[in-house]
């Protein structure tokens, strides 16, 4: 799940360069995929419920439907860009669509959580996505869905669509009315994590070892710019050589891309060589095949801790299916709001209530 960055759509083919398309064509034909702690929630599972609109706004499952498969078949990097921006919302002070609001023209002293810099280069087909749903959505249940509660339905769409699970989500997360983009930094995992600093992170938000390696299997489909991933290719960790562990033709055409200085910043490049617009389990048998794109996926590999997981998710598809349905839920659970003291039901996501 580190920086989970968004897939790249028709539109922005152009930031991918030709030695990148290469290695796709390259490992398409060599490379075979071979494939708990105590939740710290504050509000727990049980405050969820997969029939909560039931009676309010039982139709809302289908309109959601509605703009993420058109959106799908249009922009597919609606897809990464949804999910991710989900990751980062729950991340950040729970589960509650605070990471769609927009920061107050009033200078920087109070940024929202969207123009913190970690969020910088999430993409606009995210908030799109919400967006467009929350217009279908209040047209025919007014003042009823959260957003909170859309991102989740259209991030579990969206990881359908493009050939993964389908499971239920659970509903009831009300909005949250506090957004700071001083919040994100500490609570964001970074490219460059060591396995330790994921477990730390992923614990403080009651999530195990186990749904470390599930959720970041995410990373399954979709593209990183070159600043994630460059200093593996020239600086690693200060060594001012690469990465030891990266696999010598994904190394090369790395760098084609992406010059140590000086490079284009919309470059980028696909976190899974093989099939990077399907959502499949290939991710993990790169992970064997040191095909990693960030620094710390390839950890998940090389560490005792994780390396088994990897292994058992890169043979079996639907164990990793099952088992990323299972952390999604988990994940969606984190901090949620419930009632008008700690949250809201906003009629436009980027906005407040008054």
């Amino acid at each position: 799940m580190p920086v989970l960055t968004s897939s790249s759509s028709s539109s922005s083919f152009t930031s991918i360069s030709l030695s990148i398309f290469l290695l796709l064509i390259l490992y398409n034909t060599t490379v075979i995929c071979s494939a708990t702690t105590r939740t710290k929630t504050t509000h727990p599972n049980r405050q969820l419920s997969v029939n909560y609109y039931a009676k309010s706004c039982p139709q809302v499952e289908q309109l959601i439907g509605s703009i993420t498969s058109q959106q799908f078949k249009e922009s597919p990097v609606s897809g990464p860009a949804t999910i991710r921006l989900f990751f980062h919302d729950c991340f950040v002070e729970g589960c509650d669509a605070s990471i769609i609001i927009s920061s107050k023209q009033q200078g920087n002293k109070m940024l929202a959580e969207k123009d913190a810099p970690d969020n910088k280069d999430l993409r606009e087909e995210g908030f799109e996505s919400v967006r467009k749903a929350k217009a279908v959505v209040e047209s025919k249940c007014p003042g009823v869905v959260s957003c909170a509660d859309i991102l989740a339905i259209s991030a579990r769409d969206y990881v359908h669509l493009a050939g993964g699970p389908y499971y239920q989500v659970k509903k009831g997360r009300w909005d949250g009315k506090i957004s700071m983009a001083s919040k994100v930094a500490s609570n964001i995992p970074q490219a460059n994590f060591t396995v330790d600093q994921l477990l730390k992170l992923f614990s403080s938000k009651g999530l195990t070892l186990e749904d470390l390696v599930v959720l970041s299997g995410a990373h399954t489909f979709g593209f990183a710019h070159c600043q994630n991933f460059v200093s593996r290719l020239y600086d690693y960790r200060g060594s001012k050589q690469p990465d030891p562990v990266i696999d010598p033709r994904l190394l090369r055409a790395l760098r084609m891309s992406c010059p140590h200085y000086g490079g284009n910043a919309d470059i980028v490049a696909p976190f899974d060589v093989t099939t990077p617009f399907v959502f499949d389990h290939a991710y993990y048998g790169n992970l064997e095949a040191k095909l990693g794109l960030l620094a710390s996926d390839q950890a998940l590999s090389l560490d005792p801790r994780t390396k088994p997981i990897v292994q058992a998710l890169a043979k079996d598809k639907q164990k990793f299916f099952q088992a990323f349905a299972a952390a999604m839920e988990k994940m969606g659970s984190i901090g949620v709001k419930r009632g008008r003291k700690h949250g809201e039901k906003r009629k436009d996501c980027s906005m407040h209530m008054l």
